[in-house]
Protein backbone atom coordinates (compact mmCIF):
# COMPACT_ATOMS: atom_id res chain seq x y z
CA UNK A 1 0.00 0.00 0.00
CA UNK A 2 2.87 2.28 0.93
CA UNK A 3 4.72 2.38 -2.07
CA UNK A 4 1.78 2.56 -4.57
CA UNK A 5 0.64 5.14 -2.64
CA UNK A 6 3.62 7.60 -2.72
CA UNK A 7 3.88 6.70 -6.33
CA UNK A 8 0.44 8.21 -6.72
CA UNK A 9 1.24 11.42 -4.86
CA UNK A 10 4.43 11.74 -7.06
CA UNK A 11 2.52 11.61 -10.19
CA UNK A 12 -0.70 13.76 -9.34
CA UNK A 13 1.84 16.46 -7.25
CA UNK A 14 1.13 19.39 -9.82
CA UNK A 15 -2.51 18.36 -9.69
CA UNK A 16 -2.72 18.81 -5.99
CA UNK A 17 -0.32 22.16 -5.79
CA UNK A 18 -3.66 23.59 -8.22
CA UNK A 19 -5.64 22.28 -5.77
CA UNK A 20 -3.89 23.79 -2.82
CA UNK A 21 -3.32 26.94 -4.85
CA UNK A 22 -7.22 27.36 -5.15
CA UNK A 23 -7.73 26.76 -1.75
CA UNK A 24 -5.64 29.65 -1.12
CA UNK A 25 -7.36 31.79 -2.85
CA UNK A 26 -9.87 32.01 -0.69
CA UNK A 27 -10.12 34.81 1.52
CA UNK A 28 -11.76 32.94 4.46
CA UNK A 29 -11.24 35.54 7.28
CA UNK A 30 -13.25 34.42 10.34
CA UNK A 31 -12.76 37.05 12.34
CA UNK A 32 -14.32 39.09 9.05
CA UNK A 33 -17.95 39.60 8.76
CA UNK A 34 -16.97 40.96 5.44
CA UNK A 35 -15.75 37.62 4.31
CA UNK A 36 -18.71 35.40 5.42
CA UNK A 37 -19.81 34.81 1.91
CA UNK A 38 -15.83 33.53 1.39
CA UNK A 39 -16.41 31.07 3.94
CA UNK A 40 -19.09 29.35 2.91
CA UNK A 41 -17.01 29.34 -0.30
CA UNK A 42 -13.94 27.86 1.52
CA UNK A 43 -16.22 25.36 3.15
CA UNK A 44 -17.79 24.41 0.09
CA UNK A 45 -14.33 23.69 -1.73
CA UNK A 46 -13.19 21.84 1.13
CA UNK A 47 -15.94 19.64 1.20
CA UNK A 48 -15.03 18.99 -2.64
CA UNK A 49 -11.76 18.16 -1.50
CA UNK A 50 -12.83 15.65 1.14
CA UNK A 51 -15.57 14.24 -1.67
CA UNK A 52 -12.65 13.71 -4.58
CA UNK A 53 -10.23 12.29 -1.66
CA UNK A 54 -12.85 9.32 -1.31
CA UNK A 55 -14.51 10.80 2.15
CA UNK A 56 -18.14 9.16 2.80
CA UNK A 57 -20.92 11.70 4.32
CA UNK A 58 -19.09 14.50 3.71
CA UNK A 59 -21.51 17.16 5.02
CA UNK A 60 -21.41 21.13 5.39
CA UNK A 61 -23.14 21.62 8.91
CA UNK A 62 -24.31 24.96 10.27
CA UNK A 63 -23.27 26.53 13.37
CA UNK A 64 -24.18 29.92 14.94
CA UNK A 65 -21.51 30.91 13.25
CA UNK A 66 -19.29 29.67 9.94
CA UNK A 67 -19.70 25.80 9.38
CA UNK A 68 -17.92 22.73 10.45
CA UNK A 69 -16.90 20.26 7.09
CA UNK A 70 -17.33 16.62 8.18
CA UNK A 71 -16.47 13.31 5.90
CA UNK A 72 -15.52 9.92 7.25
CA UNK A 73 -15.09 6.32 5.84
CA UNK A 74 -15.62 3.52 8.23
CA UNK A 75 -14.74 0.39 6.68
CA UNK A 76 -11.85 -1.08 8.75
CA UNK A 77 -13.93 -3.32 10.82
CA UNK A 78 -11.68 -4.02 14.08
CA UNK A 79 -9.01 -1.35 13.48
CA UNK A 80 -9.48 1.68 15.32
CA UNK A 81 -10.61 4.94 14.55
CA UNK A 82 -8.85 8.10 13.93
CA UNK A 83 -10.30 12.00 14.40
CA UNK A 84 -8.65 14.60 11.59
CA UNK A 85 -9.01 17.92 12.97
CA UNK A 86 -8.03 20.80 11.31
CA UNK A 87 -9.34 24.29 10.34
CA UNK A 88 -10.28 26.30 7.36
CA UNK A 89 -10.31 29.53 8.36
CA UNK A 90 -7.48 31.72 8.66
CA UNK A 91 -5.91 35.04 10.25
CA UNK A 92 -6.52 38.54 8.92
CA UNK A 93 -4.06 39.49 6.83
CA UNK A 94 -2.76 42.94 8.04
CA UNK A 95 -0.42 44.66 7.53
CA UNK A 96 -1.20 44.22 3.99
CA UNK A 97 2.02 45.97 2.23
CA UNK A 98 4.50 43.66 4.05
CA UNK A 99 3.63 40.73 1.82
CA UNK A 100 5.44 40.03 -1.05
CA UNK A 101 2.69 39.58 -3.49
CA UNK A 102 -1.24 39.59 -2.12
CA UNK A 103 -1.84 37.33 0.60
CA UNK A 104 -4.77 35.63 -1.52
CA UNK A 105 -2.57 35.63 -4.58
CA UNK A 106 -0.25 32.32 -4.12
CA UNK A 107 3.02 31.89 -5.11
CA UNK A 108 5.57 29.09 -5.06
CA UNK A 109 9.09 30.57 -4.11
CA UNK A 110 12.10 28.56 -4.00
CA UNK A 111 9.90 25.36 -3.34
CA UNK A 112 7.93 27.05 -0.61
CA UNK A 113 4.29 28.09 -1.38
CA UNK A 114 3.77 31.77 0.13
CA UNK A 115 0.06 32.63 1.09
CA UNK A 116 -2.16 33.38 3.90
CA UNK A 117 -3.11 30.03 5.54
CA UNK A 118 -0.60 28.15 3.71
CA UNK A 119 0.83 26.59 7.07
CA UNK A 120 -2.06 27.37 9.14
CA UNK A 121 -3.89 25.18 8.59
CA UNK A 122 -5.12 25.02 4.95
CA UNK A 123 -1.41 23.63 4.19
CA UNK A 124 -1.18 20.65 6.51
CA UNK A 125 -4.89 19.99 6.66
CA UNK A 126 -4.16 19.01 2.82
CA UNK A 127 -1.34 16.56 3.64
CA UNK A 128 -3.74 14.56 5.33
CA UNK A 129 -6.61 14.84 2.78
CA UNK A 130 -3.92 13.91 -0.20
CA UNK A 131 -2.66 11.09 2.43
CA UNK A 132 -6.16 9.72 2.40
CA UNK A 133 -6.77 9.58 -1.39
CA UNK A 134 -3.56 8.15 -2.38
CA UNK A 135 -4.19 5.41 -0.31
CA UNK A 136 -7.80 5.04 -1.30
CA UNK A 137 -7.52 5.60 -4.91
CA UNK A 138 -4.61 3.26 -4.96
CA UNK A 139 -5.90 0.35 -2.80
CA UNK A 140 -9.93 0.93 -2.50
CA UNK A 141 -9.49 0.82 1.00
CA UNK A 142 -7.77 2.18 4.36
CA UNK A 143 -5.58 0.67 7.05
CA UNK A 144 -7.88 2.64 9.53
CA UNK A 145 -11.33 4.18 9.79
CA UNK A 146 -11.09 7.74 9.51
CA UNK A 147 -13.55 10.90 10.43
CA UNK A 148 -12.87 14.53 9.28
CA UNK A 149 -13.86 17.36 11.63
CA UNK A 150 -12.68 20.61 10.22
CA UNK A 151 -13.89 23.65 11.36
CA UNK A 152 -14.22 27.40 10.64
CA UNK A 153 -13.85 29.21 13.50
CA UNK A 154 -10.20 28.07 15.19
CA UNK A 155 -8.53 31.74 14.70
CA UNK A 156 -11.60 33.05 16.62
CA UNK A 157 -11.28 30.97 19.78
CA UNK A 158 -13.71 28.24 17.96
CA UNK A 159 -16.84 30.23 19.54
CA UNK A 160 -19.42 27.53 18.07
CA UNK A 161 -17.32 24.70 18.38
CA UNK A 162 -17.94 23.10 22.12
CA UNK A 163 -21.70 23.80 21.85
CA UNK A 164 -22.07 21.52 18.37
CA UNK A 165 -19.94 19.25 20.23
CA UNK A 166 -22.16 18.77 23.57
CA UNK A 167 -25.03 18.31 21.30
CA UNK A 168 -23.43 16.21 18.06
CA UNK A 169 -20.70 14.83 19.76
CA UNK A 170 -21.27 11.27 19.01
CA UNK A 171 -20.75 11.09 15.80
CA UNK A 172 -16.83 11.91 16.35
CA UNK A 173 -16.30 9.29 18.91
CA UNK A 174 -12.90 7.84 17.87
CA UNK A 175 -9.65 6.36 19.47
CA UNK A 176 -7.40 8.96 18.63
CA UNK A 177 -7.58 12.56 17.52
CA UNK A 178 -4.56 13.74 15.22
CA UNK A 179 -3.90 17.66 14.74
CA UNK A 180 -1.54 19.22 12.15
CA UNK A 181 -1.15 22.62 12.90
CA UNK A 182 2.29 22.62 14.72
CA UNK A 183 5.79 22.64 13.39
CA UNK A 184 8.55 20.58 13.07
CA UNK A 185 12.03 20.82 14.92
CA UNK A 186 13.78 22.26 11.87
CA UNK A 187 13.98 21.20 8.28
CA UNK A 188 15.28 17.77 8.85
CA UNK A 189 13.94 16.89 12.12
CA UNK A 190 10.45 16.04 13.06
CA UNK A 191 8.68 16.77 16.34
CA UNK A 192 5.66 15.23 18.56
CA UNK A 193 4.03 18.14 20.36
CA UNK A 194 2.61 16.57 23.92
CA UNK A 195 1.94 19.60 26.05
CA UNK A 196 0.85 23.02 25.94
CA UNK A 197 0.21 25.67 28.58
CA UNK A 198 -3.22 26.52 29.20
CA UNK A 199 -3.91 30.57 29.57
CA UNK A 200 -5.88 32.76 31.72
CA UNK A 201 -6.18 36.66 30.94
CA UNK A 202 -7.25 39.52 33.00
CA UNK A 203 -7.27 43.40 33.19
CA UNK A 204 -6.61 45.26 36.75
CA UNK A 205 -8.27 48.17 36.88
CA UNK A 206 -7.05 50.18 40.29
CA UNK A 207 -8.96 53.41 41.71
CA UNK A 208 -8.13 56.25 43.90
CA UNK A 209 -9.67 59.56 44.14
CA UNK A 210 -12.63 60.39 41.60
CA UNK A 211 -10.29 62.24 39.34
CA UNK A 212 -6.51 63.16 38.50
CA UNK A 213 -5.44 65.75 41.16
CA UNK A 214 -2.51 67.98 41.47
CA UNK A 215 0.67 66.46 42.56
CA UNK A 216 1.45 69.37 44.91
CA UNK A 217 -1.45 69.30 46.42
CA UNK A 218 -2.18 66.05 46.99
CA UNK A 219 0.63 64.30 46.89
CA UNK A 220 1.86 62.57 49.76
CA UNK A 221 -1.89 62.68 51.38
CA UNK A 222 -3.75 60.90 48.90
CA UNK A 223 -2.86 57.23 47.76
CA UNK A 224 -0.93 57.19 44.19
CA UNK A 225 -3.23 54.17 42.30
CA UNK A 226 0.07 53.46 39.56
CA UNK A 227 2.36 53.19 42.72
CA UNK A 228 0.29 50.65 44.37
CA UNK A 229 -0.56 48.79 41.59
CA UNK A 230 3.29 48.18 40.73
CA UNK A 231 4.04 47.50 44.25
CA UNK A 232 1.54 44.98 43.48
CA UNK A 233 2.68 43.31 40.80
CA UNK A 234 5.93 43.31 42.02
CA UNK A 235 4.80 41.48 45.18
CA UNK A 236 3.86 38.27 42.80
CA UNK A 237 7.31 37.07 42.13
CA UNK A 238 10.63 36.82 43.87
CA UNK A 239 13.85 37.57 42.68
CA UNK A 240 14.02 33.93 41.07
CA UNK A 241 10.78 34.16 39.47
CA UNK A 242 8.89 31.65 42.04
CA UNK A 243 5.24 33.30 41.55
CA UNK A 244 4.32 34.44 45.65
CA UNK A 245 0.67 33.52 45.28
CA UNK A 246 -0.81 31.18 47.94
CA UNK A 247 -1.51 28.41 45.92
CA UNK A 248 -0.70 28.92 43.17
CA UNK A 249 1.60 25.82 42.70
CA UNK A 250 -0.67 23.41 44.45
CA UNK A 251 -2.38 21.78 41.78
CA UNK A 252 1.01 21.75 39.27
CA UNK A 253 1.43 18.51 37.96
CA UNK A 254 5.06 17.70 37.89
CA UNK A 255 6.83 16.16 34.41
CA UNK A 256 7.70 12.59 34.72
CA UNK A 257 11.16 11.29 34.67
CA UNK A 258 10.47 9.78 31.09
CA UNK A 259 9.50 13.74 30.28
CA UNK A 260 12.80 14.97 32.02
CA UNK A 261 14.91 12.45 29.60
CA UNK A 262 13.08 13.00 26.52
CA UNK A 263 13.46 17.43 26.99
CA UNK A 264 17.20 16.26 27.81
CA UNK A 265 17.74 15.17 24.46
CA UNK A 266 16.62 18.49 22.52
CA UNK A 267 19.69 20.13 21.21
CA UNK A 268 18.91 23.65 23.22
CA UNK A 269 22.05 26.25 22.76
CA UNK A 270 21.49 28.71 26.01
CA UNK A 271 23.71 31.43 23.61
CA UNK A 272 21.37 31.31 21.05
CA UNK A 273 18.60 31.38 22.65
CA UNK A 274 19.83 34.36 24.45
CA UNK A 275 20.64 36.47 20.74
CA UNK A 276 17.68 35.07 19.43
CA UNK A 277 15.55 37.16 21.60
CA UNK A 278 18.09 40.04 22.19
CA UNK A 279 19.42 39.85 26.16
CA UNK A 280 22.35 39.47 27.52
CA UNK A 281 20.80 36.90 30.13
CA UNK A 282 18.10 34.88 30.86
CA UNK A 283 16.33 34.35 34.24
CA UNK A 284 13.64 32.84 36.18
CA UNK A 285 13.37 29.77 38.55
CA UNK A 286 17.26 28.46 39.05
CA UNK A 287 16.22 24.87 39.83
CA UNK A 288 14.50 24.27 36.53
CA UNK A 289 15.86 24.17 32.82
CA UNK A 290 14.83 26.86 30.23
CA UNK A 291 13.14 24.35 28.56
CA UNK A 292 10.96 23.32 32.00
CA UNK A 293 10.40 27.24 32.49
CA UNK A 294 8.95 27.88 29.39
CA UNK A 295 6.95 24.65 28.77
CA UNK A 296 6.10 22.78 31.96
CA UNK A 297 5.98 25.58 34.74
CA UNK A 298 3.27 28.21 35.22
CA UNK A 299 3.50 31.89 34.92
CA UNK A 300 2.34 35.65 35.92
CA UNK A 301 3.16 38.05 33.19
CA UNK A 302 2.30 41.50 33.27
CA UNK A 303 1.60 42.25 29.17
CA UNK A 304 0.99 46.21 29.67
CA UNK A 305 0.59 48.60 32.56
CA UNK A 306 -0.42 52.61 32.38
CA UNK A 307 -2.04 55.15 33.72
CA UNK A 308 -2.11 58.92 34.63
CA UNK A 309 -0.30 61.29 32.32
CA UNK A 310 1.63 59.40 28.99
CA UNK A 311 1.89 62.33 26.71
CA UNK A 312 4.74 64.42 25.54
CA UNK A 313 6.11 66.59 28.12
CA UNK A 314 5.19 66.68 31.61
CA UNK A 315 1.92 67.17 33.28
CA UNK A 316 2.09 66.80 36.95
CA UNK A 317 -0.78 64.91 37.92
CA UNK A 318 -1.34 62.22 40.85
CA UNK A 319 -3.47 59.92 38.42
CA UNK A 320 -7.18 58.61 39.45
CA UNK A 321 -6.45 54.69 37.91
CA UNK A 322 -3.70 52.32 36.62
CA UNK A 323 -4.36 49.80 34.93
CA UNK A 324 -2.71 46.01 33.36
CA UNK A 325 -3.21 43.07 31.66
CA UNK A 326 -1.71 39.93 33.05
CA UNK A 327 -1.82 36.70 31.36
CA UNK A 328 -1.29 33.52 33.23
CA UNK A 329 0.35 30.31 31.68
CA UNK A 330 -1.06 27.34 33.44
CA UNK A 331 0.16 23.89 32.95
CA UNK A 332 -1.79 20.50 33.58
CA UNK A 333 -3.66 20.24 36.44
CA UNK A 334 -4.45 23.79 36.69
CA UNK A 335 -8.03 25.02 35.92
CA UNK A 336 -8.18 28.30 34.23
CA UNK A 337 -11.18 29.96 36.11
CA UNK A 338 -9.44 28.94 39.64
CA UNK A 339 -6.41 30.56 39.02
CA UNK A 340 -7.97 33.46 37.94
CA UNK A 341 -10.22 33.91 40.67
CA UNK A 342 -7.00 33.05 42.59
CA UNK A 343 -5.21 36.11 41.06
CA UNK A 344 -7.74 38.13 41.38
CA UNK A 345 -8.49 37.37 45.00
CA UNK A 346 -4.45 38.47 45.32
CA UNK A 347 -4.81 41.78 43.93
CA UNK A 348 -7.35 42.08 46.13
CA UNK A 349 -5.56 41.01 49.35
CA UNK A 350 -2.60 43.56 49.06
CA UNK A 351 -4.63 46.74 48.22
CA UNK A 352 -4.81 49.31 50.83
CA UNK A 353 -8.05 50.67 51.66
CA UNK A 354 -7.38 53.96 50.00
CA UNK A 355 -8.11 52.44 46.74
CA UNK A 356 -10.26 49.59 44.89
CA UNK A 357 -9.09 46.91 43.25
CA UNK A 358 -11.76 45.64 39.83
CA UNK A 359 -10.38 42.85 37.76
CA UNK A 360 -12.01 42.03 34.41
CA UNK A 361 -11.79 38.24 33.61
CA UNK A 362 -10.98 38.02 29.80
CA UNK A 363 -9.80 34.84 27.87
CA UNK A 364 -8.81 31.61 29.01
CA UNK A 365 -8.14 27.81 28.18
CA UNK A 366 -7.14 24.70 30.09
CA UNK A 367 -3.49 23.04 29.22
CA UNK A 368 -3.52 20.30 27.41
CA UNK A 369 -1.10 16.93 27.50
CA UNK A 370 -1.15 13.21 26.49
CA UNK A 371 1.33 10.66 27.91
CA UNK A 372 4.57 9.75 25.57
CA UNK A 373 3.67 6.68 26.93
CA UNK A 374 0.30 6.44 24.77
CA UNK A 375 0.53 3.50 21.93
CA UNK A 376 -0.56 5.90 19.10
CA UNK A 377 2.60 8.28 20.02
CA UNK A 378 5.22 5.92 20.13
CA UNK A 379 3.76 4.15 16.52
CA UNK A 380 3.82 7.89 15.07
CA UNK A 381 7.32 8.50 15.96
CA UNK A 382 8.32 5.68 14.22
CA UNK A 383 6.81 6.62 11.18
CA UNK A 384 8.15 9.79 11.61
CA UNK A 385 11.54 7.91 11.76
CA UNK A 386 11.26 6.05 9.15
CA UNK A 387 10.21 8.98 7.20
CA UNK A 388 13.27 11.60 7.58
CA UNK A 389 15.67 9.28 8.52
CA UNK A 390 16.24 10.53 12.17
CA UNK A 391 14.31 10.16 15.61
CA UNK A 392 11.66 12.91 15.92
CA UNK A 393 11.73 14.99 19.43
CA UNK A 394 8.77 14.86 21.80
CA UNK A 395 8.71 18.22 22.73
CA UNK A 396 5.84 20.44 25.33
CA UNK A 397 4.93 24.46 23.97
CA UNK A 398 4.81 27.12 25.95
CA UNK A 399 1.64 28.34 23.84
CA UNK A 400 -1.52 28.06 24.38
CA UNK A 401 -4.29 26.30 21.66
CA UNK A 402 -7.67 26.21 23.80
CA UNK A 403 -9.82 24.22 21.51
CA UNK A 404 -7.18 20.90 21.98
CA UNK A 405 -8.23 20.76 25.75
CA UNK A 406 -11.85 21.36 24.90
CA UNK A 407 -11.64 18.63 22.33
CA UNK A 408 -10.20 16.11 24.24
CA UNK A 409 -13.14 16.97 27.32
CA UNK A 410 -15.96 17.18 24.81
CA UNK A 411 -15.05 13.89 23.21
CA UNK A 412 -12.80 12.00 25.67
CA UNK A 413 -9.82 11.36 23.71
CA UNK A 414 -6.16 11.59 23.62
CA UNK A 415 -4.46 13.67 20.64
CA UNK A 416 -1.59 13.30 18.48
CA UNK A 417 0.45 16.86 17.75
CA UNK A 418 1.77 16.33 14.89
CA UNK A 419 2.95 19.35 12.55
CA UNK A 420 5.08 20.04 9.55
CA UNK A 421 5.46 23.51 9.57
CA UNK A 422 9.15 24.98 9.68
CA UNK A 423 10.36 27.13 11.90
CA UNK A 424 10.03 30.35 9.40
CA UNK A 425 6.89 29.60 7.94
CA UNK A 426 5.59 33.21 9.24
CA UNK A 427 1.96 31.79 10.69
CA UNK A 428 0.15 34.77 11.44
CA UNK A 429 2.41 37.23 9.80
CA UNK A 430 3.51 38.45 6.36
CA UNK A 431 4.41 36.11 3.67
CA UNK A 432 3.15 33.15 5.60
CA UNK A 433 4.49 30.25 3.95
CA UNK A 434 4.75 26.37 3.50
CA UNK A 435 7.89 24.33 2.39
CA UNK A 436 6.11 22.02 -0.56
CA UNK A 437 9.17 19.23 0.08
CA UNK A 438 8.36 18.94 4.06
CA UNK A 439 4.50 18.75 3.54
CA UNK A 440 4.85 16.14 0.64
CA UNK A 441 7.45 14.17 3.05
CA UNK A 442 5.36 14.96 5.63
CA UNK A 443 2.62 13.20 3.86
CA UNK A 444 4.34 10.43 3.35
CA UNK A 445 4.87 9.62 7.11
CA UNK A 446 0.96 10.30 7.73
CA UNK A 447 0.90 7.27 5.37
CA UNK A 448 3.15 5.56 7.44
CA UNK A 449 1.72 6.38 10.15
CA UNK A 450 -2.23 5.31 9.89
CA UNK A 451 -0.86 2.09 8.38
CA UNK A 452 0.95 1.22 11.63
CA UNK A 453 -2.27 2.71 13.60
CA UNK A 454 -3.96 -0.29 12.78
CA UNK A 455 -1.59 -2.79 14.24
CA UNK A 456 -2.86 -1.03 17.57
CA UNK A 457 -5.06 -2.91 19.68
Amino acid sequence: MFEEACRYLTQHRSVHIEELTHWLTIPSVSSDPQCADEMVRCAEYTARLLTEAGMEQVEILPTRGHPLVTGQWLHAPGAPTVLIYGHYDVQPADPLELWETGPFEPHIKDDTIVARGATDDKGQVFMHIKAIQAMLKTSGSLPVNVKFLIEGEEEIASENLPTFLKEHGKRFEADIMVVSDTAMWDRDTPSITFGLRGLAYMEVECTGPDRDLHSGGFGGAVANPAEILARIIASIKNENGHIRIPGYYDQVREITDRERELLARIPYDEEKYKAGVGVKALWGEHDRTVLERVWSRPTVEVNGIWGGYTGPGAKTVLPAKAFAKISMRLVPDQDPVAITDMVADYFASQAPSSVTIKVNKLAGGKPFHTSVENPFMEVAADALKETFGREPLFIRNGGSIPIVAELRDLLGLDTLLIGFALPGSRAHSPNENFHLPTAWKGTEAIIRMYAKFAAIP
